[in-house]
């Protein structure tokens, strides 16, 4: 990865800690985000759950009403904090660490990342996937929500840098920098299909994608 990607991710991680008490008030706020909520019912969220970038909690405590067990893993000690009170229950675990860097301990029948996968640059996202893979247990899927295309018209997107980075700004006028990929549903089953997953991504709520992905040979349909 690029010096400019270091230092870009290591500023996205600044501003989730910062802004971890604002970042609730969007759910309050769009109707969408809400109803995306509600897909969860929808979605093959079983078994031992592996839950990456948690945030706040707002999937994990779904997440938690469908598994067996979740374990839930996040950067943001701010983010955690309020993640713990909203999904407090035995069979929830919360381990702060860098997606990147951090090694599962065993394997899990679900992966789930919400909003996630547009934060992760162009050049982490195939050791990304090979991560998700090695985190599977055999007939494991990985699903996942997040932002469409269209949502880029929401975004303050810079350009002549990475061209993949967007810049945020909290309640208390400062800004940071992120990193934001908008994907399309058929070029990132596309991509994934190269990467040697078998995926289904359509639109959802309107301005959203979700997905279900498993490696191609593993058991078990995508």
């Amino acid at each position: 990865m690029s010096s400019d990607d270091t230092a870009l991710m290591a500023e996205q991680m600044a501003y989730y800690r910062a802004r971890a008490s604002e970042y609730d008030n969007v759910y309050e706020h769009r109707a969408d985000l809400r109803e995306l909520l509600a897909v969860a019912d929808r979605l093959p969220l079983t078994g031992d759950v592996l839950e990456l970038a948690c945030g706040t909690g707002q999937w994990t405590a779904l997440l938690a009403r469908r598994a067996a067990s979740v374990t839930a893993v996040d950067a943001s000690a701010e983010t955690l904090a309020i993640a713990r009170t909203r999904a407090a229950a035995p069979h929830v675990r919360f381990v702060q660490a860098d997606l990147f860097e951090w090694q599962p301990p065993r394997r899990y029948d679900t992966v789930f990342f919400g909003f996630w996968l547009s934060h992760v640059p162009p050049a982490r996202f195939p050791g990304f996937w090979r991560s998700v893979a090695a985190s599977l247990a055999p007939g494991g899927r990985a699903v996942f929500v997040d932002d469409g295309p269209t949502e880029a018209a929401n975004e303050e997107l810079l350009t002549g840098e990475s061209g993949h980075a967007a810049l945020r700004r909290l309640q208390d006028g400062s800004a940071y920098r992120i990193v934001k990929v908008f994907h399309e549903a058929q070029s990132l089953t596309d991509q994934l299909a190269a990467l040697g997953w078998s995926a289904r991504v359509a639109p959802a709520a309107g301005h959203f994608l979700v997905g279900v992905a498993s490696p191609i040979g593993a058991s078990g349909p995508a």
